[in-house]
């Protein structure tokens, strides 16, 4: 299924905490809007790009990435963008792309 991204909206409009691949520890998601899922922790901020998440999710669907978080953070890294692939990792497995 690729990423449906009016439901990434719905999901977190207005911003929620998600528990991060690792548990224990959560991952601030302060909103959401058609560039992509704006997050935060306590020292920086970034956005995770609409872009780079469809192509990660289309990747994980065709089988071409890992649905295993820890392998997915990587294989992110090398085949999408070399940026905030641990947090594109909390955000996937939260949507149900992830394992």
């Amino acid at each position: 299924m690729p990423l449906d991204w009016t439901k990434v909206m719905d999901r977190y409009a207005g911003g929620t905490t998600i528990p991060t691949v690792a548990g224990g520890k959560t991952l601030q998601i302060t909103g959401v809007d058609d560039a992509g899922v704006h997050i935060r922790n306590s020292l920086w901020r970034d956005t995770l790009a609409r872009e780079h998440l469809e192509k990660a999710a289309d990747l994980i669907e065709s089988d071409a990435m890992s649905r295993h978080a820890g392998l997915f953070v990587e294989e992110y890294r090398a085949l999408v963008v070399d940026a905030r692939a641990t947090s594109a990792a909390h955000v996937l497995k939260d949507l149900g792309f992830l394992e």
